[in-house]
């Protein structure tokens, strides 16, 4: 509990003080609620508001900007109070929730009319029906409807040491469950790659200083628990409970952290709903290397799902997405989180997105119907837990509908010719009951409305007994308006109304003019006074009362028998989720696949081919999001690249068992980055079982993606841009493998260009010889070109640029070669720099490269030593055009083999000597000839 959740528990309890007679009845029931709940914000159900109280009431006013005032006193102090209506509860939650907070809500459990049968000062009894929270959200207006909300749980056993992590998930708004074991460096790409609304942890995790920084990162909101949530042992026994299981052995063999984790999920879920257990399935448990392995830095980098700032518009996502369902959203989002390395199921994806491709008639007729389809996996949720309205109703029996038409569409492909992917979808859009939406579609009306207590959303003629009571309640309505008719008859007042309101219920109403008129015999003997205002007066008759008691009666009846109509066909439903489940699941598939496929015409997208070797050969390649964002800027055709990344082929002379190896150089803003993002998001799309923007694609399957690009800071860490690089840098070195993909942007141009330029080479060394992955490297650092003589799976690359009239015109084309400058003036004065600075800034840049000039690459070598293969080349004129020095002449006359061991030390003092007098005076360590 935190400090301050304690600090609101003391107060509470010294505020229920039973013999206290100033705590009133009603304030001592709020207490005593908001003890048992510390951690959230009370709205406490009072009529049509929620209101909130003492801190409560402080905190929500300040985060929802609504007054706070007062409400009596308590203990002689004014008690701090706001409210907000309940019509309106879910937009302020979703404001709440947003900001981290929690909610308790409490309802009204019975009917004021009902307490006041216990005596005047009874309370209305009520108790808190749901704790919301990040991640237990199920209303379509709290939740993205193209992205799960998921809640996490992460467990730690201590037999398996610090390495024996686990994490499971679960969407209740859809049913998903999932649970992955994880060593702890894996643990920031399985929490990223999830990216849970709320995640649980034991307090043990939550103070533990080695995942300080991890609980500190990750975007959801972190709650800590108690260690007795996540024993291994009662879990099994919660997990057997929720699932009503004998034993767990049918969900795979859990480890005891993934047992702990999953059992903590449920323990939450039934904690926060109060009793209502959302229908989640069994976990499925992922295996390790099933999917592609990125982590929390390359996500944020290649803005797969939001961009930098958190939008959707400009991610990869929002460039590839054609689907046309909720559901399909969802699983999109999904599959760019988390690419397959499975080639037989890439195969498969692949697969069916080209039969769709092929099948365009096919195609349109299945992208029409899923147009109609509604969220049913979401509306399926809200009835299970008891949160659902006629319109839930509605979408499973239009969702329903849609998956039989999709079914029967598919169906008409030959088996032989439809992939087996398609065909599976196809068998599990038929699974719902056609029972079931006969009698929904037979109960509901078109459009029904949000909420059952309105009423009005049964068909007329599904149920005689409710068209007899509705009957009555609407001639009551003509009969009312008969006798107002005759009232105004028998009074002569033509403005006499018959209203009705929910506190004197049916009345006659008159201006105050023509009140005389109903006073004064014989009207008097009629109308017997109700209510005076300002300017109306108010009567009632007998005729009226009775007439009013009958409409009631007929109203209230028409109503409760909607509400059984409702219940009965909610428990319709229910009795089908399994089947609701998997239909829902399949209409995302298909509606992904149709998407995919949809892209791939519309933008000349190809199908890859997949392979279990390291190959990654990408001819005519496009940046997915850049491509579409300068066609719809009007701005000209995307420049495509092509892109090796492939092993050396054998015989050549160089290894063979590692990637290659692209080292990029040009200009700032020639499109290096563009380049080495749309080659990392190629191989996203390929492995999702997209199709790629590619004129050919060879990839061998990636197992880890990491990416370096971009400068960012941590100030609130300490951490400086260079800092925040090195360790990005650090990670990817330590974890990248033969089969992993590497994209690295400008490494080392953060410190001073020595320390910078030893950082990139040792790095590209490291890549090279230790790591052995598929890399590109983008730099400004020229010198590393060098590398490519002495490193044989490397090769260079650089962006053409055309020098026009002093200005650099970008071509965008990567060729082979490597550039020699990097043309930051041109860029600054395009940028706009002052043209007094750009001109001093040329002639800087032409005295520095005139130094550099005259001390030529020899120069470099005493500051940087490891650049020797690259200096040899400059010095060895240099040296041929003097004679050659004794040292040398008496190394020339040596033959090592003739050596002894004694003669060999005495050789070494007497080099030594030599090499000491020719240092103290280099021309007498020459023979002058």
């Amino acid at each position: 509990m935190t400090a301050r959740a304690a600090e609101i528990t003391a107060t509470a309890d010294s505020h229920v003080a039973e013999s206290d007679p100033r705590v009133t009845p009603m304030m001592r029931q709020f207490l005593e609620i908001k003890t048992a709940n510390p951690d959230c914000l009370l709205f406490y159900r009072m009529g049509d508001f929620y209101e909130l109280f003492f801190e409560d009431a402080e905190t929500a006013s300040r985060a929802l900007g609504i007054t706070l005032t007062t409400r009596g006193k308590h203990l002689g102090d004014d008690i701090p109070m706001c409210g907000v209506p309940v019509h309106a509860a879910d937009d302020y939650l979703q404001r709440l929730i947003a900001l981290g907070h929690r909610v308790a809500v409490c309802e009204q459990l019975e009917d004021p009319a009902e307490a006041r049968k216990r005596g005047s000062k009874s309370v209305v009894r009520r108790d808190v029906v749901r704790l919301v929270t990040p991640g237990t959200l199920t209303e379509d207006n709290l939740l993205d409807s193209r992205r799960n909300n998921f809640l996490a749980a992460l467990a730690r056993t201590k037999a398996a040491g610090d390495d024996g992590f686990a994490l499971a998930w679960a969407d209740i708004s859809t049913g998903e469950f999932g649970v992955a074991e994880a060593a702890r460096l894996e643990l920031p790409a399985l929490i990223a790659r999830v990216e849970p609304g709320e995640l649980l942890v034991s307090d043990a995790l939550y103070d533990d200083p080695a995942l300080r920084n991890l609980l500190r990162e990750t975007r959801a909101a972190v709650t800590p628990l108690p260690p007795a949530v996540f024993d291994s042992t009662s879990a099994e026994r919660r997990l057997r409970d929720y699932f009503s299981v004998a034993t767990l052995d049918g969900f795979g063999p859990l480890t005891r952290a993934e047992t702990a984790a999953a059992g903590a999920v449920v323990s939450y879920v039934d904690r926060t709903q109060v009793g209502g257990r959302p229908p989640l399935s069994p976990p499925i448990r992922e295996t390790r290397g099933a999917v592609m392995a990125i982590d929390p830095a390359t996500r944020a980098n290649l803005e797969l799902v939001t961009t930098l700032s958190g939008d959707r518009r400009g991610s990869l996502a929002a460039a590839v997405d054609r689907t046309v369902t909720a559901a399909g959203g969802r699983e999109l989002t999904r599959r760019l989180a988390s690419p397959l390395t499975d080639h037989a199921r890439i195969a498969a994806r692949h697969e069916a997105v080209a039969w769709l491709v092929d099948n365009a008639a096919l195609r349109r007729t299945v992208r029409e119907v899923l147009r109609s389809a509604p969220d049913m996996a979401r509306s399926r949720a809200r009835i299970a837990v008891g949160r659902g309205g006629p319109r839930d109703l509605a979408a499973i029996r239009d969702g329903i509908a849609a998956a039989h038409a999709l079914a029967g569409h598919l169906g008409e492909v030959p088996d032989a010719e439809g992939p087996d992917r398609l065909a599976d979808i196809a068998g599990r859009l038929r699974a719902p009951q056609r029972a079931v939406h006969a009698e929904l579609a037979a109960a509901l009306v078109d459009a029904p409305p949000h909420l059952r207590r309105d009423g009005g959303f049964v068909k007329a003629g599904f149920a005689a007994e409710l068209d007899q009571a509705r009957d009555l309640r609407d001639e009551s309505r003509k009969i009312v308006a008969g006798l107002q008719a005759k009232y105004q008859d028998d009074t002569g007042v033509r403005s006499l109304k018959i209203r009705h309101n929910n506190v004197l219920g049916y009345f006659v109403e008159v201006t105050a003019q023509h009140a005389g008129k109903l006073t004064a015999e014989p009207n008097s003997q009629t109308f017997f006074h109700r209510q005076t205002l300002a300017s109306q007066m108010r009567f009632s008759t007998g005729e009226l009362a009775d007439l009013e008691g009958r409409i009631a009666t007929a109203a209230e009846r028409a109503l409760a028998l909607e509400m059984e109509i409702f219940d009965a066909l909610v428990a319709r439903v229910v009795a089908d989720g399994e089947a609701l489940d998997a239909a829902s699941a399949a209409l995302g598939e298909l509606d992904v696949h149709a998407g995919f496929a949809e892209l791939a015409v519309s933008r000349d997208y190809v199908r890859p081919v997949m392979s279990d070797d390291l190959a990654f050969d990408i001819h005519g390649g496009r940046h997915a999001v850049v491509e579409q964002a300068l066609a719809g800027a009007g701005d000209g055709p995307f420049v495509a690249n092509d892109c090796d990344l492939s092993p050396p082929q054998p015989g050549d002379g160089s290894e063979a068992d590692g990637g290659r190896i692209l080292l990029v150089t040009g200009p700032n803003m020639a499109g290096k980055s563009t380049f080495l993002r749309q080659n990392a998001l190629i191989a996203v799309l390929a492995q999702a079982g997209s199709f790629v923007p590619a004129e050919s694609a060879r990839i061998g399957i990636v197992d880890r993606l990491f990416s370096r690009v971009g400068a960012a800071d941590d100030l609130a860490r300490g951490r400086s841009t260079f800092m925040v690089e090195m360790v990005e840098t650090a990670a990817i070195l330590n974890q990248a493998g033969p089969r992993s993909l590497v994209i690295l942007d400008e490494i080392g141009r953060g410190t001073a260009t020595f320390d910078g330029l030893s950082i990139a080479w040792a790095t590209i060394e490291h890549l090279h010889d230790v790591n052995r992955c598929r890399s590109l490297f983008a730099t400004h650092f020229h010198e590393l070109t060098a590398l490519s003589e002495t490193q044989a799976r490397l090769s260079n690359a650089t962006v053409r640029v055309k020098e026009w009239k002093g200005d650099v015109v970008f071509l965008h084309e990567v060729v082979p070669g490597a550039a020699d400058r990097s043309y930051g003036v041109q860029v600054a004065k395009l940028a706009g720099l002052p043209a007094a600075v750009v001109s001093r800034a040329r002639e800087v840049l032409h005295k520095l490269e005139e130094t550099d000039r005259n001390a030529g690459a020899a120069g470099i070598v005493d500051d940087l030593p490891l650049f020797a293969s690259h200096v040899r080349r400059a010095a060895a004129p240099a040296a041929a055009a003097g004679s050659p020095s004794v040292l040398a002449e008496r190394l020339a006359a040596v033959t090592p083999d003739d050596l002894t061991p004694l003669q060999a030390l005495e050789l070494l003092y007497e080099l030594k000597a030599l090499a000491a007098n020719q240092a103290a005076d280099p021309a007498g360590g020459r023979e002058q000839r």
